[in-house]
């Protein structure tokens, strides 16, 4: 089983930075993609940042240019730097791994999600 851990949301005002953690423990044999996604309020999930296999990344357009995702492979940590945030990227941020824990198949893994509120 594959736990993840989320860190470092919380209130800050616009134009102000966060830098969210997420560490995954577990038996983790694999992973194909590892990144944040975000829900507002009566919105659909969706996603901000991600590495896919082989190391590359995928943004939304909406943060492109103010967030940058990182890891720590030794780790198994992903951070997400969010600089210059707005009111609009108030959301519950959640830690997604795609991947192996040893049986068949890849698998979806969240966390249990971390609140980043922007005041105005």
């Amino acid at each position: 089983q594959v736990q993840l851990m989320e860190s470092g949301g919380g209130l800050v005002q616009a134009g102000g930075s966060l830098r969210l953690s997420c560490a995954a423990s577990g038996r983790i044999f694999s992973i194909n993609t590892m990144g944040w996604y975000r829900q507002a309020p009566g919105k659909q999930r969706e996603l901000v940042a991600v590495f896919r296999s082989g190391g590359s990344t995928n943004y939304a357009d909406s943060v492109k240019g103010r967030f940058t995702i990182s890891r720590d492979n030794a780790k198994i940590t992903v951070y997400l730097q969010m600089n210059s945030l707005k009111p609009e990227d108030t959301a519950v941020y959640y830690c997604y791994l795609r991947g192996r824990d040893g049986s068949a198949g890849d698998m979806n893994y969240w966390g249990k999600g971390t609140l980043v509120t922007v005041s105005s």
